[in-house]
């Protein structure tokens, strides 16, 4: 005789968690609404990490879809589900998890054609884990304008060492040629608010073989019939396309989840009693 399993309890999925950070910063974890923006090698670490600690709303924005190229990194690839959207892949896994979570998943690029569909006013957190520079730099612009907190992650590839990553402002990041960019992109819009971001001080390693990506070898295939910029072809775009490995991208993912479940489980300082005397 078969018996189905009971309906997992919410308070037991997250019970580890809630030993550690009690119980009114697990109702905020579950309150919070957070997007991730790119779910690659970095991205999909940080949504997974997320809703293991508890975060119950969820956006993911991805216009790819899953390569074999991607499955040494990349969460949600594996040779079984090549040529699938990534984001719908990864919701399908997160789901597993908690199946009390409310996840969108938006299989669209975030570009100066598509931005207007997104209300950054929405969401409390966004996770900037975009490849393009300029796709990025408009996202974190956005996010500014718009007093929404986002944590960016800067360059994971071509590192090997994750000892190295490390989060703190934008302007005071080192030995990574992504966040220089951004700042001197960042610049020339008259953009100085400052903003945390993930980062590696590891000098970044050349290629020791030559790629395939971007070529018509690439393993990688887009549906013809959807407009270039609501899918494109990433790695036809790069000048550059670097070697990547889990061990440095997940730990890029995790550092930019952390900052959102420290930023919400962070003790409130009461309110003092005004019947009792303050101290001078």
């Amino acid at each position: 005789m078969s018996t189905s399993a009971h309906p997992p309890c919410r308070g037991h999925l997250f019970h580890r968690t809630a030993m550690l950070v009690g119980k009114p910063a697990m109702d905020r974890l579950a309150a919070a609404k957070v997007a991730v923006f790119g779910v690659g090698g970095v991205g999909s670490w940080a949504a997974e990490a997320l809703v293991r600690s508890g975060i119950e709303q969820l956006t993911l924005v991805d216009s790819d879809v899953v390569c074999s190229t991607n499955v040494n990194r990349q969460l949600q690839a594996t040779a079984l589900n090549i040529g699938k959207s990534k984001v719908e892949e990864l919701k399908k896994r997160l789901m597993e998890i908690n199946p009390g979570a409310r996840i969108e998943a938006r299989h669209i690029a975030y570009t100066a054609r598509t931005c207007d569909q997104f209300d950054m006013t929405s969401f409390d957190y966004v996770l900037d884990a975009i490849d393009s520079l300029q796709n990025k730099v408009l996202l974190i612009e956005r996010c500014l304008d718009a007093g929404v907190m986002i944590y960016s992650c800067m360059g994971a590839g071509a590192k090997l060492d994750p000892t190295q990553v490390k989060a703190g402002p934008l302007s005071r990041t080192r030995m990574c040629p992504l966040a220089k960019m951004v700042r001197k992109r960042l610049g020339k819009k008259c953009v100085s608010k400052e903003f945390l971001c993930v980062y590696s001080e590891e000098p970044p390693r050349d290629p020791e073989l030559e790629t395939f990506c971007g070529t018509g070898k690439c393993a990688c295939s887009h549906p013809p019939s959807l407009p270039d910029d609501d899918q494109p072809d990433w790695c036809a775009r790069k000048t550059r396309v670097n070697g990547a490995v889990v061990h440095v991208t997940a730990v890029f993912g995790f550092t930019l989840a952390g900052l959102v479940i420290q930023d919400l489980t962070r003790p409130i300082p009461r309110s003092p009693d005004p019947a009792t005397p303050q101290r001078p």
